[in-house]
């Protein structure tokens, strides 16, 4: 690794990685951006490319003012983020959702990397944290982050244990699917960015089929972990199956849920448990099962999502996995601008901060390539707005913790960005008429003024920031 004080090293090429080196780029600084792939692969990519989409296609619901995620998108795209360009330029139908066409999504974030005159992509494994005295640098290895690099983030943080574990879901070609039994569909016939209310494939069970599916699930063979292993899983991320022990309707209540669907095969029968199919590349041959995430070793997810009604035939383009996923104690070891409390030369971003989410990964190398590029023309990183997207998932990470009677941060897991993270706000409780609002209409007055609220604040904190350039 260079060492040179002018010449940023960003080592990862994933979401947070490539949006980090592309706002450092665009800032002026150089960078080299490091990715161990195709030199070294992992048990769960397939390309060499950059910001390749391991687990879901989709970046969740786009809707600014009734979504954290979807304000995330837009502070994203206010800030000039690569990261939601291309998801916008390579969107597919998904109904309220940003979904993106998988690999034409990677190719482009690739492209315009490796295009830009500032950015000098360096293939091979890091394995080892640079020393004190060496120039920035960010780490953005993500959840998969080799065991070399790993131990050597351990031994410069002290921690013992950087570990927990994520699934991956099946991909199904759509021409093996019956559409003799299933439909296409969207929850509520609700229209996304680039959909048409019709965005799903929709299979529907009744309950007997449903119990018989989750027995066979439930029985079937799963990946094992070793002796000295844990199993601890994101709760946002869970097997099917992990789900499914949790009780036996918990399913129907989460990615198997029938409301808002009706079946036009069987109009007169409402489904007792609903699996979604996403489009998962653009031409629409590709299909991923929506929130199937699995541990099953493959022969029995061949079996089991064969019962599943119109998948009697499924041609699985890619069938699901585990792997093993890491994050920091970052309430503890990073400071409010991502700095490593005992080496601030270097920063963290991405889930191995501890946020979990493609959008909430890209948002938080957005913002260390920010805080770094601003260092590097001598100004003083400053965080976002706590009122903002950016600024209370930033707060999550370095700062909203509990704190146990010993002084130390106690249970910081993974999480998505919410509006629960949000400073409260003041919002129209009444409709104009003068009677209350209740219920839904009140939660998205709610939000709706924590969205207008964050996307001013967070103006103000990009034109207070912009770098000025020559």
């Amino acid at each position: 690794m260079t060492t040179d004080s002018k010449v940023v090293n960003v080592i990862g090429a994933g979401l947070a990685g490539s949006e980090a080196a592309w706002q450092l780029a665009n800032a002026g600084v150089s960078v080299r951006l490091h990715e161990m792939r195709p030199i070294r692969s992992t048990d769960a990519h397939v390309t060499d490319h950059c910001a390749e989409l391991v687990c879901s296609n989709s970046f969740r619901s786009d809707d600014f003012e009734a979504n954290a995620v979807g304000l995330l998108h837009q502070e994203m795209r206010q800030a000039g983020s690569l990261i939601i360009a291309c998801a916008d330029a390579n969107a597919i139908p998904a109904g309220g959702a940003l979904a993106v066409a998988r690999e034409a999504f990677s190719e482009a974030v690739t492209q315009k990397l490796s295009s830009h005159p500032l950015i000098t992509i360096v293939r091979g494994e890091m394995d080892a944290l640079p020393g004190p005295d060496a120039g920035p640098c960010l780490v953005a290895t993500g959840p998969l982050t080799s065991e070399a690099l790993s131990q050597s983030i351990l031994a410069a943080t002290g921690e013992e244990s950087l570990s927990f574990y994520d699934a991956i879901a099946p991909i199904i070609h759509f021409d093996s699917i019956d559409m003799s039994k299933a439909w296409f569909q969207s929850r509520y016939d609700k229209k996304g960015p680039s959909g048409t209310g019709a965005d799903y494939i929709n299979c529907a069970m009744n309950e007997e089929e449903y119990n018989q599916f989750l027995d066979a699930m439930l029985a079937a063979e799963k990946a094992e972990f070793k002796e000295w292993e844990k199993a601890k899983y994101f709760d946002g991320c869970l097997p099917i199956e992990v789900m499914a022990e949790r009780g036996r309707d918990t399913p129907r209540y989460g990615p198997m849920k029938p409301v808002g669907l009706t079946n036009p095969h069987k109009p007169d029968e409402d489904p007792y448990a609903v699996v979604q199919l996403r489009q998962d590349n653009k031409l629409g041959t590709l299909f991923n099962i929506v929130g199937f995430q699995t541990k099953m070793k493959y022969g029995a997810q061949s079996e089991v999502f064969r019962m599943i009604p119109g998948l009697e035939n499924a041609q699985f383009a890619r069938l699901g996995g585990i792997h093993r996923n890491t994050f920091l104690n970052s309430p503890k070891l990073l400071d409010g601008t991502l700095r490593l409390k005992s080496q601030p030369n270097i920063r963290f971003a991405g889930q191995i901060t501890g946020c979990e989410g493609y959008v909430e990964s890209a948002s938080i190398g957005l913002l260390a390539g920010r805080f770094i590029a601003a260092e590097m023309h001598g100004a003083t990183a400053i965080a976002p707005p706590e009122t903002s997207a950016f600024g209370a998932l930033l707060g999550h990470i370095t700062g909203g913790h509990l704190i146990d009677s010993n002084g130390g941060v106690r249970s910081f897991q993974p999480m998505n960005v919410n509006f629960g993270l949000f400073p409260p706000v003041d919002f129209p409780r009444k409709r104009e008429d003068g009677s209350r609002m209740r219920g839904v209409e009140k939660q998205l007055s709610k939000k709706k003024a924590l969205a207008r609220r964050a996307l001013e604040d967070i103006r103000a904190w990009l034109d207070a920031t912009a770098i000025p350039r020559d």
